[in-house]
């Protein structure tokens, strides 16, 4: 069993401490012509495939650089909009990387929150069935 990443969370449900054990796996690069024939859409700051799949690109993956230069969320290293850029002929023949892309900072706190919520959740399950079980039976012929 691997472990993919690590969280540590104290008691008020503040993240403390993330490692991410990153290792890109499904990352695919192709070049297109005019007109590109998957939906690009804007997701969380992130231009990612919302229809077609082909050659190992999925819907949900990002973009993650244009002719060879990373990109920087919805922009191009030039600070050109990416979903723009792709809709002018002139561009074209582009080579695009795709791929899973990294969790940002916020995504990575919610994630811990979400951690502690359910944390949460379950001693107070354990808590309640105890008091429960003291209690005694309940239902019929008690």
């Amino acid at each position: 069993m691997a472990i993919f990443s690590v969280y540590v969370v104290n008691k008020a449900g503040g993240l403390i401490y993330q490692y991410d054990n990153y290792v890109p796996r499904a990352e695919a690069e192709k070049t297109f012509s005019f007109p590109l024939d998957l939906v690009l859409k804007v997701h969380d700051e992130k231009v990612v495939v919302s229809f077609g799949q082909r050659d190992g690109i999925r819907v949900g993956h990002a973009v993650l650089s244009i002719n060879g230069v990373d990109v920087n969320g919805r922009q191009t290293a030039e600070g050109k909009d990416i979903v723009e850029y792709l809709k002018e002929p002139s561009n074209y023949p582009v080579s695009i990387r795709f791929g899973r892309a990294r969790l940002s900072s916020n995504e990575k706190l919610m994630l811990a929150s979400m951690f502690h919520s359910c944390e949460l959740f379950d001693q107070n399950l354990k808590s309640s069935l105890e008091i429960a079980e003291k209690a005694g039976t309940f239902g019929p012929g008690s």
